[in-house]
């Protein structure tokens, strides 16, 4: 057992290493993910998400359930379906959060020289975590469907709901990057305020050479 309590201890103190992985990983999906919804099979994704949801649905110009008559698999190339969705806006709307998604990244990529910026970047996510998992209650297609077999239906996810759930954990992670980036902000903050009166401690010193309070 002396083995395993040396593991445990090792364990204990690799919580940095912990923050850096995890700042490290949201940086890298995001810039990712954001990079990607320039391509156009990525922005087809996003319509059932988008069209379903009480907050984002004004950005299209269709309305739901139009759009499951023009959805493309991954890789698939049907002009048809490529021009409504030029017609309903969705790859604008993707070229916008994709760029969104990449500036968060950015931010919280900033923690090195500016970490109170790293710490909104870090908030921001947590936001948009929340409303992408507000898509399990909004989006129908997160839910197998029922064709006739057993299984369908809550708590059963298809892949556009696995795929939202993941966020669970890009929240969590983004409030532990987030406090991070705080406590790194208030540690420069008060170290540039103890400069100075380390810099006046030996003119003070010396202005008090020979006063009565000297003595």
């Amino acid at each position: 057992m002396a083995w395993f309590n040396h593991l445990i201890a090792l364990a204990s103190r690799t919580d940095r290493i912990g923050v850096a992985v995890t700042r490290l990983g949201l940086v890298v999906v995001l810039l990712w993910i954001g990079g990607q919804k320039v391509t156009e099979f990525e922005a087809d994704g996003i319509a059932p998400f988008v069209a379903n949801s009480p907050f984002m649905s004004f950005f299209f110009a269709h309305p739901a359930p139009e759009y499951k008559q023009h959805m493309n698999r991954e890789g698939e190339v049907v002009p048809a379906n490529r021009a409504w969705h030029e017609s309903n806006h969705t790859y604008t709307f993707a070229y916008g959060l994709g760029a969104v998604i990449v500036a968060y990244g950015l931010m919280i990529a900033s923690y090195p020289w500016l970490p109170r910026l790293a710490a909104v970047g870090s908030f921001l996510v947590f936001v948009m975590s929340l409303v992408t998992l507000s898509f399990l209650v909004t989006t129908p297609e997160c839910w197998v469907p029922n064709l006739g077999g057993p299984e369908y239906g809550f708590p059963l996810l298809a892949a556009p709901g696995r795929l939202v759930v993941k966020d669970a954990i890009m929240m969590g992670a983004a409030l532990v990057t987030m406090a991070d980036s705080a406590r790194a902000h208030l540690r420069k903050k008060a170290a540039a305020g103890a400069a100075p009166k380390t810099a006046a401690a030996p003119e003070e010193e010396f202005a008090g050479v020979g006063s009565p309070s000297s003595w």
